[in-house]
């Protein structure tokens, strides 16, 4: 079992940034594909960015491409979302979430665990 926890989200002007934490406990994730997704209001979940825990595999959605980065502090067990240049299209529910597996997917549906969420709202 995997408990992810996500932080970090909040109000900012469009161009700002915004680093989003998730905080994984439980299960060592070696084997696991972790990433983010987010949900605007009336819309799909939407996958963000995955890659594997131990690294490499890296996809990210081209709508973020040159403006988001993944990364990840091994120690702590902790996955970060950067997020720059931010648009007001990138508002959303961001969720953290892991897959125990070591085919990077990204499909929401082939994730096994997720967080609850943390808010982004990006103004005009």
């Amino acid at each position: 079992q995997v408990r992810l926890v996500e932080s970090g989200g909040g109000l900012v002007q469009a161009g700002g940034s915004l680093r989003l934490s998730c905080t994984a406990s439980g299960r060592a994730l070696s084997e696991h594909v972790v990433g983010w997704f987010r949900q605007a209001p009336g819309k799909e979940r939407e996958f963000v960015i995955v890659t594997r825990w131990a690294g490499g595999g890296t996809n990210e959605a081209e709508s973020v491409k040159g403006r988001f980065t993944i990364s990840r502090d091994f120690v702590t067990k902790t996955l970060y979302l950067e997020m720059n240049d931010l648009k007001p299209e990138d508002t959303a529910l961001y969720y953290c979430a892991a897959r125990r597996s070591m085919v990077v997917s990204t499909s929401s549906s082939e994730y096994e665990y997720w967080g609850r969420g943390t808010q982004v709202t990006v103004s005009s």
